[in-house]
């Protein structure tokens, strides 16, 4: 329990509390192994991991649920001027908006995760204190909000809620958007909507900017390896970009910040590629992943669009 007295010193909670609920955690041999690398030289797909996401069942859902919401989409919008699409589309791709937000007790996940880490995975020392910073921190705040750490369910890597926050980012993006002295991202629609928006504009998003452009390339100027070093991090202006072979056209030629190359693998068909500008790279620090990221992109475009069909044929 030494590991539970440290916890207890940082944060001055009490030691016995500390001790109790650490102790109550079980095991779960099942989180281990879901934690374990993928197979290394596993193809990506991007069409099939689009697949996952974008669906009419998955659509049909995101657009009842921009239409019950509508009010706090639009007033999240305005106040942190992220698009309601955006959060619609976050909200869809983690939860099914709140259909399916896991099923592992969290202090389950967080304590095999912090105790039980797999030794095989390469970041398993670095994952590791990750985990533990998080049930240090899932437990701080349910004894500052004086509820049971004991209570919540959520995913396998101690997620929860309809946005599926870690307990970190809900230390420091969740909003108490309904006004009712309490963050409840599993029951408040009006608390997710407003956490999701202000996790966004805390990692820098830009109002108004494109989450990316059309690319293709000049095959006699075409330096890809090059455009794909930095990976998802925006990192070329407009004229680096098309120095080394990027092709933009219209807008994009008038974009002021950074681009990125990003790269989506097609299985054995030839991959596709965006220029992802720091609004999309915004949308990576939910989920380090260009290829979650087009998926939030597209299901909040799609429910959007369907929502639009839907108003203009009452």
């Amino acid at each position: 329990m030494l590991f539970a007295d440290e916890i207890a010193a940082r944060r001055g909670l009490d030691g016995a509390w500390v001790r109790r609920m650490v102790g109550e955690a079980q095991n779960l041999p099942v989180v281990t192994r879901l934690m374990q690398p993928a197979p290394a030289g596993q193809p990506k797909n991007w069409r099939v991991y689009r697949s996952r996401f974008i669906d009419p069942i998955r659509i049909a859902a995101g657009v009842r649920f921009w239409q019950q919401n509508r009010r706090t989409l639009e007033r999240a919008e305005q106040e942190y001027g992220v698009p309601a699409e955006m959060i619609v589309g976050i909200i869809g791709v983690e939860t099914i908006y709140g259909q399916q937000m896991g099923d592992f007790r969290v202090i389950d996940a967080l304590a095999t995760l912090s105790f039980d880490f797999p030794a095989s995975h390469p970041r398993a020392a670095e994952r590791t204190q990750y985990f533990r910073g998080e049930l240090e921190q899932f437990l701080a705040w349910h004894r500052a909000n004086r509820s049971d750490p004991l209570r919540p369910r959520g995913s396998y890597a101690g997620a929860w809620g309809m946005p599926q926050f870690m307990p970190t980012s809900l230390a420091r993006w969740g909003v108490d958007y309904d006004g009712d002295k309490s963050i409840d991202l599993a029951g408040s629609t009006e608390d997710v909507i407003g956490s999701v928006a202000n996790y966004f504009k805390g990692y820098g998003w830009k109002p108004g900017m494109p989450t990316h452009y059309p690319v293709r390339f000049d095959a006699a100027k075409l330096d890809l390896e090059g455009l794909l070093v930095p990976d998802i991090l925006p990192t070329f202006s407009v004229a680096s970009f098309q120095a080394r072979g990027a092709v933009l056209e219209g807008p994009a030629l008038e974009h002021k910040g950074p681009l990125a190359l990003i790269e989506l693998q097609n299985g054995g068909d030839p991959p596709s590629y965006v220029a992802g500008t720091e609004n999309f790279y915004v949308i990576t620090r939910y989920n380090w992943s260009s290829y979650y990221a087009m998926s939030v992109i597209e299901l909040g475009r799609e429910v959007r669009e369907a929502l639009g069909r839907e108003t203009a044929s009452r």
